[in-house]
This record gives C-alpha cells, structure tokens and sequence, in this order.
C-alpha cells in the first residue's frame, strides 16, 4: 500500500526547551488529515502520544514526558504520511523536586518511595518521606559507615527537613568528594531557592498561568453541564436532588436511634465520671498534699505537683478542675508568702538565700525576690554597722551595749572571711598586740581602734555574701533551669536596670563604712549634718601615731580583702580615700608626737661629756627622729593603687614645718640647758671620760658643773649637731621621700648657726672681758710710768697673770672639747690683743727702758701664743709694735733675746700647752 501523501516534517517547537510534563506547541509540513491520522509522537525518545491534541495539519499541542535523552528529536508518525523527520531538537531540563508541601500549578506525578515510618532505628520526622536534594548538585553516596557518622554526630540527623539538621552529616553522606566548585555552584542554588520563595504567591501564578487558565475552561464546562441537566428536571439540579436524598435518610436514622442512643450517652455519662474520679485523685487530694509537705519542709515535692496540676489543669475549662485547682493556687500563694518572710529574714545564710529564691522562682512568684533579698540585705549590712558603733560609743560611756546580739556574729550561720585580715593583722602587731577575742587585749586597745577593727571585721564577714548573692542574680544561677528559661528575657532587662541601683548599694556601704571610721578617727572630716549619725565620739585625746598605723594596715588589708572578690575600683575610691587621709593624719601626729619628745629631752640630759666632747643628747635626738620615721616606714609606702601621702601641696608644707619645728624644739633646748640656773643643774650624776692621755689631772666626783662648762658642752653638742646630726636627719628625711628637706635643712642650720654664735658670744665675754679687764690695772700697778722706768729685768707679773688665765681657759675648753680649743683662745687672744694695742697706743711717750719693758712684754705675749693668732690679733700686735719707737742699737736687742728666753724657758711648763697645741695642729 503507497503513501498518498509527504511524511510529516518537524519545522519549530515552542518551547524549545523545559521541564517533564511542559506543555508544547509543534508546528511543521504534513502532520496529518486529523486526530485518527496521527498514530505516533515522540520527543527525546519518549512516547507524547496520550497527550498530544492535534489542531491542524502545522500544529500540534502536547505535553513532554519523562525522557531519558537530555535533548532529541520531535518524530510525527501518521498513517497517511508515515514516520517523518524533523529539523529542530527540544532540550529536555531536569525538574526541581517538589516537596510534599510545595505549591505546584501542575499534577504532580507519584513515584513510589520507601516509606521510612517504618524504619524504627532512625528518628526521621514525616516531613521527610521522600528525598530531596537542596543543593541542586548530583549526589555521590560516601561509603562512609553509618553507626560511625551516629557516634560522631550523637542526636544529630543528616536529614535537612529534621530539627537536629547537621549540615556537616549531610556533606559527608552525599558530597564527600565533590569539588570546591561545585559546592560553590550549591551555595548559588540555595540563593536562587531562597529568592524563588521569597518572591511569594504572585511568582507562582505567573510560573502557572497557562495552568490556570486551562483548570478555569474545564470547571466552566462541567457547570454548564450540570446546569443543562438541572433545566430538564423539576427538582432542580443533580446536586441539589442529591442533598434533598442525604438529608431525608439522616433524618430516619435520627429518629429510629434516638432513644438508644440516650441510653447509652447517659451510661457513658456516669462511666465517665468514675473514670474520672480515678483518674484524676491526683487533683482532688493536691490540696491536703500541699498543706502536709509544707509543714514537713518538703517545699521541691510541693513545686513539682504544683508544676505537674498547672500543666495538667491550669487551663481547663471544666468547673471541676476548676474548683480544686483554685484551691491549689490558694495554697501555693500561701507557700509563696511564707518563703518570701523566710527570704528576707536576717540574718540567713547564702545557701538558704539561693535555696528559698530558687523556691520563689519555680513558683512563679510575682515581682522580683531575688531583688528584695538583695535590698533586704542592704539594709540589714547597715544596720549592723551602725548599731556597732552605737554599742562602741555607749561601751566608751559606760553603759553596756557592747556585746548586743545583733553583733555577736560569731553564732551565726555565716562563713566569716577574715582569715587573711586576722592573720597577717597578727603577724603585723607582733607580741605587742593581741587578738581581739583577749579581753585584756582590748582593756589595753583604745575603744575607736577596737571599734575599726570590728567594724571592718562585720564588713568582711556580710559584704562578699552579698557580692555573690549579686552575681548569682545577675549570671541567672539563682534560678532553675525551667525558670531561667521562662524567665530570661524579663531577668536580662531587670539587670540592665538595676545594675547601677547595686552600684548605688555597694558604695552607700563604703561611704557609711568611711564615715563611721572618720567620725570615730578623723571627726573633724564629718560635716555638721553627719555629726549626729557617725560621730558620737566624746574622747579629748588623739591617738597616738602607732595606732593609727594599726589602724591603717586593718583598713589596707580590708581593702586588699574587698579587691580580692572583684569589686570595682571605682566603688572602694572611698576607702582609698580614708587610707590617704589616715596616713597623712598618722604623719603628722607621730611628728607632733615627735616634738612633744624632743622637748622632754632636756630633762635626760646627763652632762656626761666623751671623749669628743659630746653628751648623749644629740644621739638621742636623732635616734627619736629616726625611730619616729622607722615607725611611719609602712605609712608612708604606698601600696598598689594609693597615692603619696606628699601628693597636696598642703600636706608638703605642713609636715615640713612640722620637721623645721622638731628641729628648732631641739635648738631651743639647748639654749635652755645654756643658761640653767647652777641651782637647777643636777651634777651627783656628773663625770667625764678621762681614759684620753690628753686629759690631764682628774675630776673628782663631786665636782660641780659651772655655767661656763655647760656652754661648752652644749657649744661642743652644736658643733657636732651641725657637722653631723643635722645632715644625717636630713637623709632620713629624703630616704622616707620628705619634701621640702632644703628648706628644712637650711632653717634648722641657720638656728642652729644663731644660737651656736650667740652661745659663744657669751662665752668668750665670761673668760675674755676678765683677762682683757686685768690688764690695764696689771701695767700701771705700783705707779708704773713708761717714761721714767728702770731697765727690764724681766716679763712682768700681770702678764704672766693673764697667761695664767688664758692657760686656765685652754685646760677647760680642753677637759670638754679638744675641737673647741683653737676658736676659743683664738677669740680670747684677739680681744688680749686689740686691748694691748689700745694700750700702747694710748701711751703719749716712752723712754728707752719704757720702750724695751713694752717690747719684751707684746713680744712675750705674741710669741707664747702665737699658734692661735688670726689675722686680726696679728694686725693688734703690730699696731702695738708700731706704736713703740724702735730698737736702736743691737745691746737692745741682744737683751731683748736674752729677757724672751729666760721668760719661755722659766714659763715653759706653764706654756707646753700652746707647744701641744701648735703639734697638734700640725699633724691635721
């Protein structure tokens, strides 16, 4: 049989490429007569035949099957054309898997799955009943075992659709060697699905539009349809005589039941009510339950049946439960009031703090507990500081209250933290203080020094309990965890908020702690408001320096405690404020303290002179001043965070005049020791060293010290003070970081200088107007006349007198200082001098004898003490010279000589003193 007709030939197809079931326009040349004639269609290889709809002979409409090619071929079969060809291809894109709940405008084809319901062994939720790829990308299965991947995911699912989704499971399982590249080309595809979702309802419409319309044309049919067949009957439509049909049928069946039926809703009325009277004893007897547990103190049974009952009927609409669970709140609200008053009794441990918040937030207690503990505890730490000093100050008055039972903290339940204080506070004080549980400790510990001491001891034993109470609220681990999760959120937004209120609460503490030491320490400090509230302190004497500087450790190692639980700096300033104002305190009543000694020197002055010439007197005032400094060594070190004690300008100004005061004290006490009454100097005690071969003679016990010794002596201490004492005071001063010490050092010197010169001004006016007196009267002594005089025979007697007196004035410097020597006489030898040469030149003439007697006599005088002139004697005895008229002729001179060695040779035990002298001076 021939062929009366071309074979179909494939020209265009629209579109030319697309997902299974897409529906497609195929246009071409001979594609048949009409729908008989058109026996086969295939694209890709697949058979399109049961869908395509032939529309003429160059077009066709169809839908694309599951193909197994990814592009191919669109073949027309026809009986009167046969097989034809085709020009273009259609390229077959691979379909996005549609999820159970995904929006499709299409049906969705069926495959058969494995039900993994019933696969026991794997907890894989129903969402996931069939597989899916999210990542877009051809899957590779690992051989990687099963129970491995478990082990190293436990709880976890390579399932994405489940709740314990493991990302990395899943990439193990279906991507372990797939490239860098194509997990990249992944991430694009799970961006493409996020934006496709997230374009929402109108991107589907549009994707299936042409669905829409072809859905809408086949409801329009039907209708019309059953609207045909509706016009023909008198009923009415078929889907109204169909639900007329239903309702008669249900209204029989109504009526035969309905007694039956009665029957048996009441049997299972009252089977229901025993059922439920059984089933829920655990309601009906909750309230007897909770009453008998809260009296044993089983308050966690309690919290777990209440937590069972709200879950259980907390919403119930039955009035059954209604009732008996109205009466369970009843209870528990009675429950939460009593664990609020055990909560914010004081005092109470931390332990039963947590334990009772923990109580109150399980139950859901309105406001806030944990915050009211906290302010409860605030008031109660106050209180017991105030009450403290109250019992101190009424103790210091007579009056019992010392030991009140709000501070006998030792029976409390509290863990007292104070080993570090205690410790290192004893160690601190040494044998010279005791524990403060020895009552003959504190009889001898001054009342505000034992009160500092509890006072702090009572801060260390509330504050960390009360700093952690805080933590806990803030860190959520007050609260269970059912608690700490409903609760939260609304937790986080009271901390923000309160936070500043417990910093307000901590520094109220410090500063009432601060007061309460200033008003008892630093009163003065307290304002006139405050007075009343933390002084009180009716004492008229200050402590001394080395309490303060036990009180001031006390307070350092409170400090070092408080920083030690993580405190803030900025809330302990206060304290460190108190340490700074104490220690500048303490400086200055130690030196004040210090003066007050000094002044009492004067009256240990034993006058017991050594080898140098020195009394004990100036060691003893530089071993006050150095002890009174060794003493203030811990005051003056700066621990970490303190600042210098010499930082306020003020506080350098007044601790040097402090230090220039001590000095001029000592100044002025030996001035007064200068000029003692001799009726007021105690000499039984009085003796010298005499083991130097340079003294000569001994002084015999009942020797009395005249007022021209104790100007040596004290002449002999001003000395040393001035080349010793004073700069090594001065060093001290600058190893303890004083300031001021060249101001000091200069005042002092410079009083000290005064009264040295003024001192040895008197001195030298006792020895020398004497000798200087003698003299005249010593010359013109039985009428002696320069102009009518025999020749010299010799030095005369009133010179040798004032030799004597001067020999006298050297022994006694001598017997006191051998240092003193040479400025005394020296002294002495220029007022002998200047008046001998006052004398001469008063003379109007001198005879030749005259002229040799006066010679012989200056020449004696200058020659014997010629090793202690100065210049200014040596210009007198040249003034008296010239004042002679000279030697004429060499008899004079001879016997000149001759008159000077006889006067040194017969004068020469009386003069080896000036010879020992002048040696002596020439060995320095």
């Amino acid at each position: 049989m021939s062929r009366s007709r071309q074979p179909p030939l494939v020209t265009g197809i629209s579109p030319n490429e697309g997902i299974p079931w897409t529906k497609v326009t195929i246009r071409g040349e001979n594609l048949g007569t009409g729908p008989t004639d058109l026996i086969g269609l295939t694209i890709c290889g697949h058979n399109c035949l049961l869908t395509a709809e032939w529309m003429s002979a160059s077009k066709i409409v169809c839908r694309v099957g599951q193909a197994k090619n990814d592009k191919g071929d669109i073949i027309v079969t026809t009986k009167s054309g046969g097989r034809g060809t085709s020009t273009v291809s259609f390229k077959l894109l691979k379909p996005e898997k549609i999820g159970l709940l995904d929006q499709s405008a299409v049906w969705v084809d069926e495959m058969n799955y494995y039900d993994m319901r019933t696969d026991r062994n794997k907890g894989i939720p129903p969402l996931s009943l069939r597989p899916a790829n999210p990542l877009g990308i051809e899957i590779e299965k690992s051989k990687f075992p099963q129970k491995d991947l478990e082990m190293l995911f436990p709880g976890m699912s390579a399932d994405f659709t489940s709740e314990n989704f493991s990302a990395a499971w899943y990439l193990i399982e279906n991507h372990s060697s797939t490239s860098f590249e194509q997990l990249k080309m992944a991430v694009t595809n799970l961006k493409r699905q996020a934006n496709k979702k997230s374009e929402g309802s109108l991107a589907y419409v549009k994707g299936g539009l042409s669905t829409f319309f072809e859905a809408q044309d086949a409801l329009s049919a039907i209708h019309q349809k059953l609207e045909a067949d509706g016009t023909e009957k008198v009923e009415g439509s078929m889907t109204q005589k169909l639900e007329n049909v239903l309702n008669r049928a249900s209204n029989t069946a109504d009526t035969l039941f309905q007694e039956v039926l009665g029957r048996k809703d009441k049997a299972d009325s009252t089977r229901n009510a025993l059922n439920v009277l059984q089933r829920f004893k655990f309601l009906f007897n909750l309230p007897l339950n909770i009453e008998r547990n809260i009296q044993k103190g089983d308050y966690d049974v309690v919290i777990n049946d209440y937590e069972k009952a709200k879950s259980l009927f907390g919403k119930t609409e039955v009035q059954v439960f209604k009732k008996y669970y109205a009466e369970v709140e009843t209870r528990i609200e009675a429950l939460r009031e009593l664990l609020l008053a055990k909560l914010l009794e004081t005092p109470s441990t931390l332990h039963d703090q947590k334990r009772y918040i923990r109580y109150l937030s399980d139950l859901h207690a309105p406001g806030d507990p944990a915050w009211q503990c906290i302010g409860a505890q605030h008031r109660w730490i106050l209180q017991l500081m105030h009450s403290c000093k109250e019992g101190y100050v009424q103790d210091l008055k007579g009056t019992p209250g010392l030991h009140s039972p709000m501070l006998d903290l030792d029976t409390d339940a509290r863990p007292v933290v104070l080993g570090h204080l205690s410790q290192t506070a004893s160690l601190k004080r040494g044998s010279s203080f005791q524990s403060g549980r020895d009552d003959t400790w504190r009889c001898k510990t001054p009342h505000r020094v034992a009160f500092v001491e509890k006072l702090t001891k009572l801060v260390l034993s509330q504050l960390p309990n009360f700093w952690k109470l805080w933590i806990s609220y803030v860190n959520g681990s007050l609260f269970s965890e059912t608690a700490e999760k409903s609760g939260q959120i609304e937790r986080s937004k009271n901390v923000r908020q309160r936070q500043n209120d417990f910093k307000k609460m901590i520094q109220e503490i410090m500063q009432c702690l601060v007061k309460l030491i200033r008003g008892a320490l630093l009163p003065l400090s307290i304002p006139e408001c405050g007075v009343r509230q933390y002084g009180g302190w009716e004492v008229k004497s200050e402590l001394s320096g080395q309490w303060l500087a036990h009180v001031i450790q006390t307070i350092r190692l409170t400090y070092e405690s408080l920083t030690a639980l993580e405190i803030p700096n900025d809330m302990l300033q206060t304290i460190q404020d108190l340490i700074l104002d104490l220690r500048v305190r303490c400086v200055m009543v130690t030196l004040q303290h210090t003066a007050e000694e000094i002044k009492r020197l004067a009256e240990k002055e034993d006058w017991i002179v050594d080898n140098e010439g020195l009394t004990s007197l100036p060691c003893q005032f530089e071993q006050c001043i150095v002890h009174s400094l060794q003493s203030l060594k811990g005051v003056l070190e700066c621990k970490p965070g303190e600042a210098s004690v010499f930082q306020q300008p003020r506080t350098q100004e007044d601790v040097c005049q402090l230090s220039i005061n001590i000095l001029q004290i000592f100044i002025y006490c030996l001035e007064q020791l200068s000029t003692k009454p001799d009726a007021d100097v105690d000499t039984t005690h009085l003796s010298v060293d005499v083991s130097s071969p340079d003294l000569f003679g001994s002084i015999h016990e009942d020797f009395s010290l005249t007022s021209e010794q104790r100007l040596l002596i004290v002449l002999s201490n001003c000395c040393y003070l001035e080349r010793h004492t004073f700069l090594n005071i001065a060093e001290h001063f600058e190893k303890h970081n004083f300031q001021g010490i060249e101001k000091i050092t200069q005042v002092s010197m410079a009083s000290l200088k005064e009264l040295d010169q003024r001192l040895f001004e008197n001195y030298i006016e006792l020895k020398a107007d004497p000798i200087v007196g003698s003299l005249e009267p010593g010359i013109y002594a039985g009428y002696f006349d320069w102009k009518d005089c025999l020749p010299p025979t010799g030095v005369r007697n009133y010179l040798k007198e004032a030799l004597v007196n001067i020999i006298a004035v050297h022994a006694e410097v001598f017997t006191i200082s051998k240092e003193l020597v040479p400025r005394v006489l020296s002294r002495v030898v220029e007022a002998v001098s200047e008046e001998l040469s006052r004398l001469m030149q008063c003379v109007s003439s001198f005879s030749k004898n005259g002229a040799l007697q006066a010679r012989l006599e200056i020449c004696a005088l200058r020659d014997t003490v010629a090793v202690h002139l100065t210049p200014e004697s040596k210009s007198s005895f040249k003034q008296a010279l010239e004042a002679l008229p000279q030697l004429s002729s060499g008899a004079d001179k001879k016997l000149l000589e001759e008159l000077l060695n006889k006067f040194k040779s017969s004068m020469h035990l009386q003069l080896t003193c000036f010879q020992a002298a002048a040696s002596t001076m020439m060995k320095t």
